[in-house]
C-alpha cells in the first residue's frame, strides 16, 4: 500500500508540474500566433492521443511520465512541410522576443504555480508546530547563546558584521516552519541572528553567531538540528511493560513526562538518552497527571545493547513513549495569502540559486542534488501526511522544476534564452554550429547532474 500510495503520488506530482510547465509555453506562443502541433505529457509511444482547436493540435500523454514538451510549427525540422501560409506562423520566424517569452513561460508557469499553491495553504489555513524550543544539545550555536528549552520564538532579527550590528526589522515568526524559513538564509550565510522569545520571565532575546561556522544544509542533518533547534514536544507514556522499572514507579499510560533530575524534558529522543545514560542509576522524573505535577524516583535496569560497542550497559524503563507537538493554525486573508505565497516562492527560488552555486564553488556538497527516487520518495511521505503537506511538496517541486530549466546550460530552457539574449544584444543569432557544439556540451552537463542525483538516491535509499 505504501509503495502504490508513493507510485500515485509521485505520478500525480510530475503530471501537474509538466502540465503546467508546458500549458506555459503552449499558451504564450499560441498569444504570440506560433503554431502548435503537438503537446505532450511524457516522452515515448502515446497511451492516449486526440485532436482539439483551430490548428488540429495533438495532445497526448506517453509511456515514458518523466517530462513534456510542446512541438511547435518551425522551418528548421526537416521533418515538417511548413505551407507558404503557415509561414508567418513558424517559430522561427517570430522576432528574438517573442521567441524569449515563448521560452520563458514554462519556468514562468512554474513560478506562478508555486505562488498561487501557496497562497491556497495560507488562505486555507495551514496547522504547524509552534515555534518552541526542545532544550537543546550541549555544544550547538542554541545552547551557547543561552537557550535552556521552552523558549517560544516571536521574532527573527539579523545581525551584521558584528554582534550589535542590527539589519533590518525584527521579522515576526507565528510558526516552527515561519522560524526555519527566517533562518535559513542567514545561517547558512554564516551571519549573527537574534530569536526573540517569550520565555517564564518573560521577554528574551538570544543571539545565534554563525560566523565562521558551515551550515551546507546537505541532507545529512537538518541545518536546525545542528543549530540546536527542535520542536518541543510534550513527552507521554504510550504503553507500560510488565516489571519494567516506571510500571514499578507508578507511572501510568498517559503521564507527561515533563523534567528528569530537574531539567526540562522536551522531546522523546531526549528522555530516552537520558535513561540509557543512568543504567542501574536513580533518577528523578517530573510527572504531569490530571492537571498536577509530582515527582517520581525510578532505577532504570541496566541492559546489554548489542549495538553498543563492547557490549556496554544501557538503561531501560520499560516504557513506550509518545511526543506530541502542540500546534498553530495559520491562516491569511486573501492579498496577504497572495503576497506571502509570492514571497514563499522568492525566498525557496533565490535560496535554490544559492546554493547550486556553492555546490558550483565546492562550498555546499553535492549531496544536495536529488533524483526522481528522493522526488518520488517525498511524494509518496508527503502524501501519507495529508493534503495540505502534498500541496506545500507541489510547490516546491514546482519551484525546484522552475529554477533548474533556467540554468543556463543548452537543451535547458535557460540555454535557448542565453542564445536569444546574445541575439538580442548583437544583432545576429547564435550559428547553428555553435548551437550544435554546445547542445553537445549541454547533454553531457546534464547527463552528469543525472549521475550524482541517481547516486545521491541510491546511497540515500541503501542507508
Amino acid at each position: 500500500m505504501t509503495l502504490l500510495t508513493t507510485l500515485l503520488a509521485f505520478a500525480v506530482a510530475i503530471g501537474v508540474l509538466v502540465v503546467f510547465h508546458e500549458l506555459g509555453h503552449y499558451s504564450v506562443a499560441r498569444l504570440c500566433g506560433v503554431k502548435v502541433l503537438r503537446f505532450s505529457v511524457g516522452f515515448g509511444v502515446p497511451l492516449f492521443k486526440w485532436t482539439m482547436g483551430r490548428d488540429r493540435t495533438e495532445w497526448a500523454v506517453c509511456a515514458l511520465p518523466l517530462g513534456g514538451y510542446v512541438k511547435m510549427l518551425d522551418e528548421r525540422d526537416e521533418t515538417q512541410i511548413v505551407a507558404p501560409e503557415d509561414r508567418a506562423r513558424a517559430f522561427n520566424q517570430q522576432s528574438v522576443y517573442k521567441r524569449f517569452a515563448i521560452v520563458a513561460a514554462g519556468p514562468v508557469a512554474n513560478f506562478l504555480l508555486a505562488i498561487a499553491l501557496y497562497a491556497g495553504l495560507n488562505l486555507a489555513g495551514v496547522t504547524e508546530p509552534i515555534a518552541r524550543i526542545a532544550p537543546p544539545a550541549a555544544g550547538t550555536l542554541a545552547a551557547r547563546a543561552g537557550m535552556s528549552g521552552g523558549e517560544l520564538i516571536t521574532g527573527v532579527r539579523e545581525n551584521g558584521g558584528s554582534p550589535d550590528e542590527a539589519v533590518g526589522d525584527e521579522a515576526p515568526v507565528r510558526s516552527w516552519e515561519d522560524l526555519r524559513w527566517r533562518l535559513v538564509d542567514p545561517v547558512i550565510d554564516g551571519q549573527r541572528v537574534t530569536l526573540v522569545a517569550r520565555t517564564r520571565d518573560g521577554r528574551a532575546e538570544f543571539m545565534l553567531d554563525a560566523a565562521g561556522q558551515h551550515f551546507d544544509a546537505d541532507g545529512e542533518q537538518d541545518f536546525m538540528q545542528r543549530l540546536g533547534l527542535v520542536p518541543s514536544a510534550r513527552v507521554k507514556v504510550g504503553q507500560l511493560m510488565a516489571g519494567g522499572a516506571a510500571g514499578l514507579a507508578g507511572l501510568r499510560v498517559g503521564d507527561e513526562i515533563t523534567a528528569i533530575d530537574g531539567s526540562p524534558v522536551g522531546s522523546a529522543k531526549a528522555l530516552v538518552d537520558a535513561v540509557r545514560a543512568h543504567p542501574g542509576k536513580p533518577m528523578t522524573l517530573t510527572v504531569r497527571r490530571d492537571g498536577a505535577l509530582r515527582n517520581m524516583t525510578l532505577t532504570p535496569s541496566a541492559e546489554v545493547d548489542p549495538a553498543e560497542a563492547g557490549g556496554a550497559r544501557v538503561g531501560k524503563i520499560g516504557a513506550a513513549l509518545a511526543s506530541q507537538v502542540d500546534t498553530v493554525t495559520v491562516r491569511y486573508g486573501l492579498f496577504e495569502a497572495i503576497g506571502r505565497g509570492a514571497q514563499r516562492t522568492w525566498d525557496v527560488t533565490a535560496f535554490s540559486v544559492r546554493m547550486f552555486g556553492k555546490m558550483i564553488t565546492g562550498q555546499a556538497s553535492l549531496k544536495n542534488l536529488s533524483g526522481p527516487v528522493t522526488i518520488a520518495d517525498y511524494a509518496g511521505r508527503s502524501a501519507r501526511l495529508g493534503l495540505d503537506y502534498f500541496v506545500a511538496f507541489l510547490a516546491l517541486v514546482s519551484i525546484s522544476l522552475g529554477v533548474l530549466n533556467l540554468l543556463p546550460i543548452p537543451v535547458l530552457d535557460g540555454g535557448y534564452l542565453l542564445y536569444y539574449a546574445v541575439e538580442a544584444i548583437t544583432g545576429r543569432a547564435v550559428s547553428e554550429r555553435w548551437q550544435s557544439a554546445l547542445q553537445r556540451v549541454g547533454i553531457v552537463c546534464i547527463l552528469a547532474l543525472s549521475a550524482v542525483a541517481l547516486f545521491n538516491d541510491l546511497s540515500k535509499l541503501l542507508h
